[in-house]
């Protein structure tokens, strides 16, 4: 089984908070009620978007892990605009802490028509303008896509995943799952 969640934003990736700080923070249990399935791969608290469950550990492998390759697609607010040299730095990869990323597909993009609001709204400032541009990884560092972002002058204000290899939110609305176990056909083997 396959399916494809939206989670929203302030939401953890997982369906116990395991926190030492004693904070009730809202997970995965609060919207997913189907026994025995797990996160194919993770969404930070503070990013949005598609989230894959299943009950398939060998398939929960083969999405999660960057060499089967499933491209993690992003839509992303950052602030400021991104010049031709900042896009081109994230197409050729850009070196973090943690290594050099691997190339990605990146280009601008318009604000969606179907975005849902953010609460709370992210922070906006009058004297800079922002930017949505749609960034599509095939590796999944930690906060990988925020520090692309901010190693080229541009955080990330907002961070909705849209895709994960075949499979895209679709309409899916946030706290919303579907089934979506018969759109991976031969991707399972």
């Amino acid at each position: 089984m396959l399916i494809a969640f939206n989670k929203p934003y302030n939401v953890l990736s997982q369906f116990t908070d395991r926190s030492m700080e004693g904070r009730d923070r809202e997970t995965l249990s609060a919207y997913v009620d189907v026994p025995r399935v797990y996160p194919a791969g993770r969404l930070d608290r503070d990013s949005e978007g598609l989230l894959l469950l299943t009950d398939d550990g060998k398939l929960q492998a083969r999405i999660s892990d960057p060499k089967h390759k499933w491209a993690k697609t992003y839509l992303v607010q950052v602030e400021g605009v991104p010049d031709d040299a900042a896009l081109a730095a994230l197409q050729a990869g850009v070196v973090l802490k943690d290594g050099k990323t691997r190339p990605a597909k990146v280009r601008r993009s318009a604000q969606p028509d179907w975005l849902w609001p953010r609460t709370p709204p992210i922070r906006v400032r009058k004297s800079v303008p922002d930017t949505w541009i749609e960034v599509q990884i095939t590796e999944g560092k930690n906060r990988q896509v925020r520090r692309m972002t901010a190693h080229v002058g541009h955080p990330t204000l907002r961070l909705i995943r849209v895709a994960v290899g075949p499979i895209a939110l679709n309409g899916l609305l946030p706290g919303a799952c579907r089934d979506v176990t018969a759109d991976i056909g031969a991707q399972r083997r």
